[in-house]
């Protein structure tokens, strides 16, 4: 008898969009390179992917006005993770941010026993263990656990506990509204981008002039034009999926992440990274080998 596995394709949707967040470091330094300074990089392509994302709001505002009680915190919260985590990485070591926002899966798992009365498998166990000993691997933290020191851990720790919460609700309200939910999530990283902006430098000052904004327009132009089907490929599994197993495959930005930046740049990629990344994937793998029920909708009540 035909078996079919509901949960493998939103599972490979969020391995892929994780992928693709991997490589988001490579217009933002094509926007650095440009001439925009780095706390404005994150409200330069929030900013231009608002401007894009206009026409659908407006094709769809009555959706937006009718069901805002269902998108408008999923769409702060993930706006918000997504925000303090670019933040926290102009702050921190990347590696300290990378680890410190990773904590996510655990938090979501304990989230999912809390409150959406989950029950801990021995795979999920076991996923959790490989995951963090490759990513503990593949970051080699020689100083130690990273216990937050300063405001960049601090954004980091808090950008994980967001998505968590984020994912959670996203679980709990279904598969309906996805395309306002991406949306509100691209408004209110702008938002919360804009006031970290204030926030580091007390104003807006420093804003991009329209000759470096020329720039670097074609990495502008890509990242927004992506942000569409990136953010959907990172909110659509979320409302499907446990929030411990999207924690869990989001880790796959890690491994593209490291590899691309060993194989654009002159960071390394040994064996030593190549061994954690084989972590990563097998705790991805134990994690899809249990089969989880999907239902239809799951709703909140309207």
């Amino acid at each position: 008898m035909h078996s079919r596995r509901s949960d493998l394709l939103p599972s490979v949707a969020i391995a892929f969009g994780a992928a693709l967040w991997g490589l988001y470091w490579i217009p933002v330094r094509g926007i650095e390179q440009a001439g925009v300074h780095i706390f404005w990089t994150g409200p330069v392509i929030f900013g231009f992917s608002v401007i894009l994302f206009l026409p659908l709001m407006l094709f769809r505002w009555r959706d937006f006005a009718s069901h805002w009680h269902h998108t408008l915190v999923p769409g702060l919260l993930t706006g918000c993770a997504f925000s303090l985590y670019i933040a926290s990485i102009n702050l921190t070591d990347v590696v300290r941010a990378i680890l410190l926002f990773y904590m996510s899966p655990l938090w979501s798992t304990l989230l999912g026993i809390l409150v959406l009365k989950e029950r801990l498998t021995g795979n999920r166990a076991l996923a959790l263990l490989l995951a963090f000993c490759g990513l503990y691997v593949v970051l080699v933290v020689e100083s130690g656990l990273p216990i937050p020191r300063n405001t960049g851990d601090w954004f980091a720790l808090v950008s994980g506990l967001c998505w968590s919460v984020a994912s959670v609700r996203l679980f709990q309200d279904g598969a309906r509204f996805i395309i306002e939910k991406v949306t509100l999530f691209v408004f209110f990283a702008l938002l919360m981008s804009l006031l970290l902006v204030v926030w580091q430098q007390g104003s807006l000052a420093g804003m991009p002039a329209i000759e470096d904004l020329a720039g670097g327009w074609y990495w502008i132009a890509l990242v927004a034009i992506m942000m569409l089907p990136i953010t959907y490929l990172t909110i659509w599994p979320a409302t499907l999926l446990s929030p411990g197993r999207v924690g869990m495959l989001l880790m796959v930005e890690v491994i593209v992440g490291v590899a691309s930046a060993a194989a654009l740049t002159d960071e390394q990629f040994g064996l030593r990274e190549l061994g954690g990344a084989l972590l990563i994937i097998s705790a991805g793998v134990v994690e899809v080998l249990r089969q989880q029920k999907i239902t239809a909708v799951k709703t909140l009540g309207d």
